[in-house]
């Protein structure tokens, strides 16, 4: 069912414009008009050379596509009378509303009666440019394109146009997503690439997002204090603006400049104010300051604003006060002290980039399983079944659990899967692991693990040659149990070894890359093997296949000597 009538178009408007935004606009060029006044004023102080000049710089209203802009909004404003514009609805189902709409084929229709275009392709070619613009948008698709069906559309509130020139920014992008996220609405489900924007932009703010989700919590507050029909069109018309913005893969960026052109106009505006700076300065070596440059990068604004201070309103001139010029050595650094600046900033940077960063929420969340995990083994939290020695000052606790006797504690064999450095602090844990990595014929890694452990705690005078012994036994070329690592750690280990100055961290890089193997390959598979399984339920197989063999023989041959 749908209904036309004049005072529903009225209130559709007034929803489709949204007062507040009308409103923000309303003031946004009451401050252009006056930056303009003001503008204007403080040209008329210049001296008719420099006035001459500046009119000369582009203004940000002369950027490549304002134009263009400009001739699309003079056709939605066409489109929008409410007499001869296209046909606004709102469409009524049974159990819901939508405000605000037209379909594609009317929009089609309209186009080729105003423009009196023959072909269908065309009008809808032009409409596809206005969609891909952000003029008009349908409701239920990200994909800003036109049909010639009846596919709602609705129109853009004036205050996303790209006219204005907005640049937002990804935290903006972010405070969106995350308010999305908020409402239970399947019309605001994030896409699939929304949803990989915001893990995105989550890991690159994780610093702030807290502050972001604060921000998103709050417009979330105000929106739903708003009219249900009003609410819905808002957020149609925000989420086209992102749409534009920020489109989905596949579609164009209208909003990108020509970099040509781009590039072209921003080197005529510096070109322009270096000469207004250059005329400037020849008025204050002729003593008729006009204005005191002190920064040659000075902005248009700066130059107006030291115009305004200097000149008086009668026209008369006030003498700036004259600061020393300082040498060109204080001036300009040399090329050393640059260069020496450049490396520490460089260095500055990537200590920044090798930072960590991690969410307080997070760290706490690991702590607390942390804590979590070794509650058990804590004699405070859980009562041990001897005494505990933090109390009663014996060391009897201790001794058993350096003790090597099966079955060991069910607790203490499950502690070794808490991690690899784990296993490798118990005697048993290590004999256990050792015992596996044989049958993988991967033995050599943890041997040569515990000599280098066993390396670091040599007297000093033993540090040489017991490098040598571990260089030659797993890393020399004839080694009778190589280890494998990477080209790099042996060749830095070996120039260590060979220049008699090794010490006792000279394996250290090696031990690292060992350790490594063992903790993503050989520990993983430990932990899954029936060895560690059986190890761990205290269940040993107490017969082999063998044993059973001989058993089954023997009661044959005892059935047979009965019979």
């Amino acid at each position: 069912m749908v209904t036309m009538n004049s005072s529903e178009k009225v209130g559709q408007k007034a929803v489709q414009q949204g007062t507040s935004r009308d409103s923000k606009c309303v003031k946004e060029d009451k401050d252009i008009h006056k930056e303009k006044e003001k503008k204007e004023t403080a040209n008329a102080n210049l001296p008719p050379n420099v006035q001459a000049l500046m009119s000369t710089i582009p203004s940000p209203e002369e950027s490549p596509n304002y134009l263009i802009y400009k001739k699309m909004e003079a056709i939605i404003e066409k489109m929008q009378d409410e007499n001869t514009g296209v046909p606004v609805r709102t469409v009524k189902s049974f159990m819901s509303k939508i405000p605000s709409v037209f379909t594609g084929s009317d929009l089609v229709a309209w186009l080729m009666r105003h423009f009196r275009l023959e072909d269908t392709w065309e009008a809808q070619h032009l409409a596809h440019l206005l969609a891909a613009h952000g003029y008009l948008f349908p409701i239920d698709d990200h994909c800003l394109t036109v049909k010639n069906d009846n596919t709602y559309y609705r129109f853009q509130t004036p205050y996303f146009w790209p006219s204005n020139q907005w640049e937002p920014e990804n935290t903006d992008y972010a405070v969106y997503l995350c308010k999305r996220t908020m409402q239970n609405k399947a019309r605001l489900e994030l896409a699939d690439y929304e949803a990989e924007s915001l893990a995105r932009l989550q890991k690159m703010f994780s610093r702030k997002w807290e502050f972001i989700f604060m921000q998103a919590e709050a417009q979330s507050k105000v929106d739903k204090k708003r009219d249900k029909l009003e609410r819905k069109v808002l957020d149609s018309q925000e989420r086209a603006f992102w749409d534009v913005h920020r489109p989905m893969p596949g579609c164009v960026n209208t909003t990108e400049l020509d970099p040509k052109e781009l590039s072209r106009i921003n080197v005529l505006k510096a070109r322009r104010l270096r000469q207004c700076q250059e005329l400037l300065m020849q008025n204050n070596s002729k003593n008729n300051p006009i204005v005191t440059i002190t920064n040659p990068q000075e902005s248009e604004e700066e130059i107006q604003k030291n115009a305004e201070n200097t000149v008086k309103e009668n026209g008369e001139t006030s003498q700036p006060e004259t600061k020393p010029e300082c040498s060109k050595t204080e001036q300009e650094p040399s090329i050393e002290q640059q260069i020496e600046a450049a490396r520490k900033q460089v260095a500055v940077l990537k200590a920044r980039l090798e930072r960590r960063n991690v969410r307080v929420s997070k760290v706490a969340d690991m702590f607390i399983a942390f804590c979590e995990q070794y509650a058990e083994y804590d004699p405070f939290l859980t009562p041990p079944e001897w005494p505990n020695p933090w109390i009663s000052d014996t060391t009897e606790l201790w001794e058993q659990e350096k003790q090597c006797k099966d079955p060991l504690p069910v607790r203490r064999v499950r502690r070794w899967a808490f991690g690899l450095r784990e296993l490798l602090q118990d005697q048993a844990g290590r004999e256990h692991f050792a015992k596996f990595l044989s049958k993988e014929f991967s033995g050599e890694n943890l041997k040569f693990w515990l000599a280098v452990q066993e390396l670091k705690s040599l007297p000093i005078r033993r540090v040489a040659s017991r490098a040598k012994e571990i260089w030659k036994e797993f890393l020399a070329s004839d080694a009778p149990s190589p280890v494998n690592i990477d080209a790099a750690s042996r060749e830095l280990t070996r120039v260590k070894v060979e220049s008699g100055k090794a010490d006792r961290y000279c394996f250290d890089q090696a031990q690292a890359h060992v350790y490594h193997l063992m903790k993503s390959d050989s520990y993983s598979r430990y932990l899954r093997s029936d060895m560690y399984k059986d190890y761990l339920n205290g269940s040993k197989k107490k017969t082999s296949v063998k044993g059973i063999r001989s058993i089954v023989s023997f009661t044959g041959r005892k059935d047979q000597s009965g019979n």
